[in-house]
């Protein structure tokens, strides 16, 4: 598994300063293969149907390989309060799935990983039944490592966990997670393995 420093340019993918929040947020659209062919709205390719764009999504672990995860916050209008991977969203049309990851993960979390590294793509529908909105995303999976403690966005994110895989069984067992975690993380175990070892039981 290719392993790549983190280096973070927290702007707008045009390199003309911080994307404005006034400014509607636009993703990219993808076919199937993941090939662009244009742009939308970020509410409205949610939207049901919904329109498939790129994503990604972030598991980073600790040096004792256990997950860092993520409580959404109560204000976000798409799956709120319910836990989830370490980071997930969307790149900037035009921009690479590894620098969103990277900035994305810095904006919700407040640290940036030590390492951090492709582990494939998958695509999904997951309709969120609560909003009804639907997940099309054709998603950038990463996996890495998290060596500082994380200082979360509270308009982000409402709580953080470090969770073994036995932990995180029995809480996703026990409290809502978001619609696409077990997707996501499902298609990202064979590089969490190697990243982690099979001493770690992911």
């Amino acid at each position: 598994m290719p392993t790549t420093p983190v280096t973070l340019a927290h702007s707008s993918p045009s390199g003309l300063g911080p994307v404005s929040a006034e400014e509607p947020i636009m993703l990219e659209l993808v076919d199937e293969d993941g090939v662009t062919i244009g742009t939308a709205e970020k509410l409205a390719a949610h939207q049901a149907p919904g329109q498939l764009h790129r994503a990604f999504s972030v598991f980073l672990f600790d040096e004792a390989g256990r997950l860092l995860l993520q409580r959404r916050a109560l204000g976000k209008y798409h799956s709120p309060g319910v836990w989830s991977n370490t980071c997930c969203g969307h790149p900037y049309p035009g921009e690479a799935p590894f620098a969103a990851a990277a900035r994305r993960t810095y904006e919700e979390l407040g640290v940036s990983p030590s390492l951090l590294a492709e582990a494939g793509t998958v695509r999904y529908n997951h309709p969120d039944p609560a909003s009804g909105l639907v997940e099309q995303e054709f998603n950038h999976l990463f996996v890495g490592l998290v060596q500082a403690t994380p200082l979360p966005d509270p308009e982000e994110i409402g709580e953080t966990a470090f969770v073994t895989a036995d932990e995180l069984a029995e809480r996703h067992a026990a409290v809502p997670f978001s619609a696409w975690f077990m997707t996501v993380l499902d298609a990202a175990r064979p590089a969490i393995k190697e990243l982690t070892g099979q001493s770690g039981g992911w």
